[in-house]
Parts: structure tokens; C-alpha cells; sequence
């Protein structure tokens, strides 16, 4: 047909490689794993960030192996 002609120029999925793969990207795409994957690396996070808060509240010499012994084993 004529119309089909004219739009001959547009690549299409089936023609062009790229577009088939983002195609088949979006169409696997899965956004609940990538939110598990998200919460579980801002829960890490939080934790580092609670280690570090409650380390910089506690007065340790640093000197002492024996506190640094303890510390090790609270870890």
C-alpha cells in the first residue's frame, strides 16, 4: 500500500537489533526485584550508619587490645 511505503524508513523491532533488545527488556522487566534488591541495600545502609552513630558515641581507647577484642566480638 501506499502508507506502508511512505513509513518504510521507520525500523521496526523485527529490523532493528536495539530496538528488539529494549523491547525485550521492557517486556521481561521485573520491578519488584529491583525493589527487594533496593530495600535490602538501604536496610545495609541504615545499618552501617547505626554501627557508625553508636561507635562515635562510645569513648574506646583505641590502644586498649582488650576493648578492641570486645569491640571485634559485638561485630
Amino acid at each position: 500500500s501506499i502508507i506502508s511505503s511512505q513509513f518504510s524508513f521507520f525500523p521496526t523491532a523485527s529490523t532493528n537489533p536495539k530496538a528488539a533488545l529494549k523491547s525485550k527488556i521492557v517486556a521481561e522487566f521485573r520491578p519488584q526485584s529491583l525493589i527487594d534488591e533496593l530495600l535490602l541495600y538501604k536496610r545495609s545502609e541504615d545499618q552501617i550508619e547505626l554501627k557508625e552513630k553508636q561507635l562515635s558515641t562510645m569513648r574506646v581507647d583505641v590502644c586498649s587490645t582488650e576493648t578492641l577484642k570486645c569491640l571485634k566480638g559485638k561485630a
